[in-house]
């Protein structure tokens, strides 16, 4: 009987040695180790972009350093702890974001932040990146999957609530990440390609009605100088010129770390956030691109690795739509410098100057980690 007892405690003792240090703290090492190297590069880049500013690096270091440790916190919290607080989640962030509309702070016309008293001013739009996910997983989860057609109706009206009232700040770039995070949940969750082409039917519906009725005019003017910014060269064609314009300068090896020409005589305009890939491309050329876009390729990869190794559909939909909304955020950004999409604002993640993004980020990266570390074994 001893012996017996002895066997059966033995693949638990061996699981918990071979767990180590890095389970123990519910890190992956293999996605920090691609996330400091990602940082990292971007300071490099950065310092370049802002023109040799160091108090910017060092404002972006100490952003840096409090997103790590958000990502830390927010993977030390079970899976188990974001399903049972996303409806909550969910309704504190529609309050913030009808609180905005109502109360809050507007900056070159737009109204996104809110200020409490003793508190720092903040959107709860990047709030809603994380959860709109996390509430449409919480839903459709509850249910056998794949969904009925009522209960995808009912995840996608979900979503796009807070879409709406997004746009209403407006900010386009938020909405479309909130909504594709809240959609590539809905796509995870298996439903029939009849669901699909009824769901492209109608956004190609809905996109003439949102040009009439909802776009604003100069989000339909970066519609515009998208298929021709030559029409408008010195005013809202200009960014997208020079950009290209950076960006073929720096031909297959670049010009050289902080010898590019568009960015330091001020050609290029927000060289430091929204369009550092062009100072990129233009120091380090497309083998400089390129190393970056591998980089993003492998932290993909391995997100999507922890999405389809998950052991309960929560957390599969939750990462496969965390690790898909990190590669929008990477596919609109080269697409918008690279004058392929319209200018919506959407930074390079962990590399554009910034604090809100990169730490909504990496907290997403910290649930990605919690998902990983914290799976149970399976026993029979």
């Amino acid at each position: 009987m001893a012996s017996r007892d002895f066997l059966q405690k033995l693949p638990s003792q061996q699981l918990t040695q071979s767990r180590g240090f890095w389970s123990m703290v519910h890190l992956d090492p293999i996605l920090l180790v691609l996330l400091i190297g990602l940082v990292g590069f971007g300071l490099v880049i950065l310092y370049s972009g802002g023109d040799g500013r160091i108090e910017l690096v060092k404002g972006q270091g100490v952003r840096i350093a409090l997103a790590f440790l958000v990502m830390v916190v927010f993977a030390q919290l079970d899976p188990a702890v974001y399903r049972r607080w996303a409806p909550w989640l969910y309704l504190v962030g529609m309050a913030g974001l009808v609180a905005v509309l109502l109360t809050g702070v507007g900056a070159k016309g737009a109204q996104r932040w809110l200020a409490l008293p003793g508190l720092p001013r903040f959107q709860p739009s990047e709030l809603m990146k994380l959860v709109v996910p996390m509430m449409a997983a919480w839903y459709l989860s509850r249910h056998f999957l794949p969904p009925r057609l009522s209960r995808v109706a009912l995840a996608l009206v979900l979503v796009f609530i807070p879409m709406g009232l997004i746009v209403k700040q407006p900010d386009l770039g938020t909405s479309l990440l909130v909504v594709a995070s809240g959609v590539f949940v809905v796509f995870f969750a298996g439903i029939s390609w009849r669901v699909l082409l009824a769901f492209g039917g109608l956004v190609s519906v809905a996109v003439p009605l949102m040009w009439v009725f909802v776009m604003r005019e100069y989000q339909k003017q970066r519609v515009l100088t998208l298929l021709d910014p030559e029409s408008d060269p010195l005013g809202a064609g200009w960014n997208i010129i020079q950009s290209k314009t950076a960006i073929g300068s720096g031909g297959w090896s670049g010009k050289g770390w902080m010898q590019g020409t568009q960015s330091h005589l001020e050609f290029l305009p927000e060289s430091h956030t929204d369009f550092i890939v062009a100072v990129l491309a233009e120091e380090f050329g497309f083998v400089g691109v390129l190393s970056l876009m591998g980089l993003y390729l492998l932290i993909i990869l391995r997100c999507l690795y922890i999405a389809v190794n998950a052991q309960d559909s929560f957390s599969r939909l939750l990462a496969g739509a965390l690790s898909m909304t990190f590669f929008i955020y990477v596919f609109v950004n080269v697409g918008m410098v690279s004058g392929l999409l319209p200018v919506v604002g959407v930074p390079l993640p962990l590399i554009s100057y910034g604090g809100t993004s990169i730490v909504t980020l990496m907290a997403a990266f910290g649930i990605l980690m919690s998902i990983h570390t914290h799976r149970r074994m399976i026993t029979s």
